[in-house]
């Protein structure tokens, strides 16, 4: 039985059709710039205070965290009244930093601890002159989201034995066309999306503070030149997800199109969601 696209059943699909990747305008003032060198920072395993920190999952920048430079008192009842319930906060304070990548040296050098931790899922950053506050938080109750295990590398593998025979997708057809290749950067992509979708309880390609599928791709560190991106909400297994997008045209012709050589996916869940599991796959050729 296919399952219609947001059905009542909170089985749901979306997909991006194929575009170039661009360049998107640099935001004036260099937070996202600074949060996209966080994050290429978060990507490796790196040496932190004597010890090798592990690679960890990249952070979600969230206006919500924006705080004032001079922001003084309470850090958890300021964020709730802006709509942040956090349940993990840190607030970093810098001066004389010029530019985002002067602030990312000072926060690299000073507080490494604090931009390879875990438990921070979310990010804000607020600029003025060369001050800045970077605020990093895990939202109340974020524990409780999960990512489904080894599901992507699976759905890696489902999706080009797809690949492997000729198929229709709706009026079109396709030939059997070559396996696609794990890309760690787009696996990056849309794990972040995955959770950020399960955390905050929506279901679109672009996320509520306004990041594209092109610009995730770009700040996971992502040069390619196409780009396209699958999503589906409330399938219980990556081979149910995998049967929806096929039998949608649209899906289907993404999954099939020659041109993509390359995929990242990803799951996540949140029981306080509505569909419970949201899935991810970006398509990619370098």
């Amino acid at each position: 039985m296919r399952h219609p696209v947001r059905s009542c059943r909170f089985v749901s699909l979306c997909l991006l059709a194929l575009f170039p990747l661009f360049t998107s305008p640099a935001h004036a003032r260099g937070e996202r710039q600074l949060v996209e060198a966080i994050n290429d920072f978060r990507s490796l395993s790196r040496r932190c205070e004597w010890r090798t920190v592990r690679a960890t999952p990249p952070l979600v920048l969230r206006s919500s965290l924006g705080l004032p430079i001079g922001f003084r008192g309470g850090l958890r009842d300021t964020l709730k009244d802006a709509g942040y319930q956090a349940q993990a906060v840190r607030s970093i304070r810098l001066t004389d930093a010029r530019d985002a990548e002067e602030a990312f040296e000072m926060l690299a050098d000073e507080h490494c601890a604090a931009l390879l931790d875990n438990q921070y899922a979310d990010i804000g950053v607020n600029r003025v002159g060369d001050e800045w506050r970077v605020v990093l938080a895990q939202p109340m109750g974020g524990t409780r989201m999960s990512d489904v295990g080894s599901s992507d590398k699976t759905l890696l593998a489902q999706v080009n034995a797809a690949r492997a025979k000729p198929r229709m997708c709706g009026r079109q057809r396709f030939a059997a066309t070559r396996p696609l290749s794990w890309n760690a950067a787009l696996g990056t992509a849309a794990q972040g999306h995955s959770r950020s979708m399960a955390r905050e309880n929506y279901f679109a390609h672009r996320d509520p503070d306004g990041r594209s599928t092109s610009d995730r791709a770009k700040s996971a560190g992502f040069r390619g030149r196409k780009l396209g991106e699958n999503i589906a909400a409330g399938q219980r297994s990556p081979s149910q997800a995998l049967h929806d997008w096929l039998a949608s045209p649209g899906h289907c012709a993404n999954l099939m199109n020659p041109m993509f050589t390359q995929m990242g996916a990803a799951s996540a869940s949140d029981s306080r969601s509505d569909a419970g599991v949201y899935w991810t796959m970006v398509l990619g050729a370098p």
